[in-house]
């Protein structure tokens, strides 16, 4: 298998992607539209930053004795953390929220306020997950997995019969294992891979912001509750986990249906390291939409939902991704490539329960 820095797509450009960007392009000057952030959006950075900090305030300031209900401001909170990461930081560390970097930098740093790691989620999302989606050990949304097995190209384990199964409690750990383990692992490894050298990031001040910002999330979100209210430590744990389980949870039944879905495909590159089709062709083979025509759904998984015009322009603040599926997938047609779409997010999971269950079987060469 190609190590990822030897990996690339056909040199010769791609008529449909300059067809579509030729017409997407005229689509946002011809109606005199930004393709950043609009009014809307504004407001719903509001609504999710307040999704997250007003559960904390009551929380922290002691407005209900219940500790059942501060259980329940924690899974609140666990709402805003998950609708910040869609909606907010998601946008911003694309730098599609403004045309200002500062502001989306700034923004962007969000992903550092609620215990994560901007940097590394720009290196695994941005540079390899965006590039080379699908692709078995480069594509980290992927492979490896360990314990879940989302690629063919994986090795398989006996556990994985069962994975369609113990998935979905797995999910709900995403970000807690992200703030525990996974950022300190990546950080690390991206800096072995050379990838933070190609960012111009330095190691050392990255590896700063990454401790500073760590410790001071877990003394405005642990410790200082611990510290202020009249309850036991452990009930404060046990809030944290929850809010954490609840944010994961969302974020992972989001985001993995849009890639690792039934009829989607996995391309590999040759002895190589050439992958057969263009970046946008392969972007339509590896992305799935779902739940298109739902316009609540939409607004709070940040237009993620149009996974496929995400992939395509991601640039492109997520509040346009509806208007311009229409010039994606009718150009898609017009060259005869596919456009794929989920009718519902019920049928996204249902087709990625598939396929993880289809996963589990040990392959072939194993059965022969």
């Amino acid at each position: 298998m190609a190590h990822f820095s030897t990996l690339k797509f056909p040199s010769n450009r791609s008529d449909f992607f300059t067809t579509l960007n030729k017409r997407v392009n005229e689509y946002f000057k011809s109606n005199d539209i930004s393709r950043h952030a609009n009014t809307q959006m504004r407001i719903k950075t509001i609504f999710m930053f307040s999704l997250y900090f007003a559960p904390y305030a009551l929380i922290l300031g002691g407005v209900f004795s219940s500790i059942w209900v501060m259980y329940l401001l924690w899974a609140i909170m666990g709402l805003g953390m998950a609708g910040i990461g869609l909606s907010i930081m998601h946008d911003a560390n694309h730098g599609a929220y403004s045309t200002k970097p500062w502001v989306n930098n700034l923004l962007g740093f969000s992903m550092n306020l609620v215990g994560g790691s901007a940097f590394n989620w720009k290196v695994q999302h941005n540079v390899l997950h965006h590039t080379y989606t699908n692709v078995h050990e480069a594509d980290e949304d992927i492979s490896p997995r360990g314990v879940l097995r989302m690629c063919p190209s994986s090795d398989w384990k006996f556990m994985h019969r069962f994975q369609h199964l113990y998935a979905w409690f797995l999910y709900g750990l995403m970000t807690f294992m992200w703030i525990v383990v996974k950022d300190y692992a990546r950080i690390t490894h991206y800096h072995k891979e050379g990838l933070v050298k190609k960012q111009k990031a330095d190691i050392r001040t990255e590896w700063a912001i990454l401790i500073a910002t760590k410790a001071f999330n877990l003394f405005y979100v642990v410790i200082l509750p611990i510290i202020l209210l009249p309850v036991a430590w452990w009930h404060i744990l046990i809030g944290f986990f929850i809010m954490h389980y609840v944010a994961g949870f969302i974020l992972a039944i989001i985001f993995q249906p849009a890639h690792v879905i039934d009829g989607t495909e996995f391309p590999l590159p040759d002895d190589n390291g050439q992958l057969e089709n263009s970046w946008a062709i392969h972007q339509l083979l590896t992305t799935t939409n779902f739940a298109n025509n739902s316009t609540f759904f939409s607004w709070y998984v940040g237009g993620l939902n149009f996974q496929v015009e995400h992939h395509l322009f991601p640039n492109v603040c997520h509040v346009h991704y509806k208007k311009i599926s229409k010039i994606v997938k009718e150009t898609a047609k017009e060259f005869g490539l596919p456009y794929k779409s989920q009718p519902t997010f019920a049928h996204a999971v249902w087709h990625h329960a598939k396929l993880l269950k289809e996963l589990g079987k040990p392959p072939v060469h194993m059965t022969a």
